[in-house]
């Protein structure tokens, strides 16, 4: 029997804890030891405070757990700490938890570009976790952008030979929060800007494409110039990607490289890996959000090849592969990897 590894959510009552809440339901040897929200929430039954919007009931193991804080003395006896907080509240909770000798892994955006601090997307760059190794105190680890995180599982297999990355994403209003944007503003309307996102996405795909370990740091190093743009769809990000390479490709060559890419989580077939990590579709109109959104998968379609350019349309779970899913396989990552 595999050691359970107890762990703390905090934000358990938002989008993406939720998922977390979900995803952790029975799962072989990750325990939610406790969950945190709000003050005003503190002391309240999970199951009695928490609206949820994901499809089914609130599991039963966590509808009788009592809302803790996010101080460390709520946190004492986990292993590690699954934050799921709005980046707005996460940089001084965190801190102070790492402060307290806690260790964790964030779906916050302050700190992803910390040369120190790995930011990790576990099919793609699996290799960064090993600077832990090294550290002498408690640890934090970063997941990228949920753009981000399903961009560079789509390109990663061809990533060696691209010299120029050109990308348009178009974005689920989930991807801006319970909250984060009215009916008024979207219903019939496509928004082509998401303060902060075009910069992210460039930043945090170089760093992971990058090299990280024993003190060294070289990000990727290629010209990434993206368009960031919101549509009326509830779930699913999809980008288009245009990719210049260093040689021609044939559809084929991109579809060989694209569905036999395999990484850490599939070799060690980890609870939450996706079998396939990218799935190729072959039907003329892929990806849809509403016919081929997968989890923790990445879809991919509309492949063009011509001389050294190379097109896909990729779509990912903005919630579960893009936040809540990817913490809990980087979790399961750094245990197959010994590093917990």
């Amino acid at each position: 029997m595999m050691d359970k590894v107890k762990v703390s959510i905090l934000g358990a009552t938002g989008l993406v804890g939720q998922w977390m809440v979900k995803l952790l339901e029975d799962h072989p040897y990750i325990e939610v030891a406790a969950l945190s929200a709000s003050p005003g929430k503190v002391g309240q039954r999970y199951g009695d405070v928490v609206k949820w919007f994901i499809e089914g009931d609130v599991p039963e193991y966590a509808r009788g757990i009592k809302l803790t804080s996010t101080e460390p003395v709520d946190q004492r006896n986990v292993d590690v700490v699954l934050s799921a907080l709005p980046n707005d509240v996460a940089e001084p909770v965190e801190a102070k938890l790492l402060e307290a000798g806690l260790n964790v892994i964030s779906n916050a955006s302050p700190r992803r570009m910390d040369p120190n601090v790995p930011l990790i997307n576990p099919e793609v760059n699996w290799q960064h976790l090993e600077v832990l190794r090294e550290s002498k105190g408690p640890w934090l680890v970063k997941n990228p952008n949920c753009t981000s995180a399903i961009i560079t599982l789509a390109i990663k297999p061809l990533a060696e030979h691209i010299r120029e990355l050109y990308v348009t994403t178009l974005q689920a209003v989930s991807g801006a929060g319970y909250m984060g944007l009215s009916y008024l503003a979207i219903e019939g309307n496509v928004i082509p800007f998401i303060k902060g996102e075009e910069d992210k996405i460039a930043a945090e795909s170089n760093k992971m494409l990058g090299v990280m370990g024993k003190g060294k740091y070289e990000p990727w190093g290629r010209p990434v110039r993206v368009t960031s743009i919101r549509v009326p769809v509830k779930y699913g990000h999809m980008a288009s990607i245009f990719m210049v390479m260093d040689k021609e490709y044939s559809i084929d060559d991109v579809k060989r490289e694209l569905t036999s890419f395999k990484s850490l989580p599939q070799e060690a077939n980890l609870p939450t890996a996706p079998p396939r990590p990218i799935i190729v579709s072959n039907r003329p109109d892929a990806p849809q959000p509403t016919r081929d959104l997968d989890h923790m998968a990445v879809t991919v379609g509309r492949l063009m090849a011509s001389g050294s350019v190379v097109r896909m349309v990729a779509l990912g779970d903005n919630l579960v592969r893009g936040a809540a899913g990817i913490t809990i396989l980087t979790l399961e990552t750094m245990k197959a990897m010994k590093l917990i």
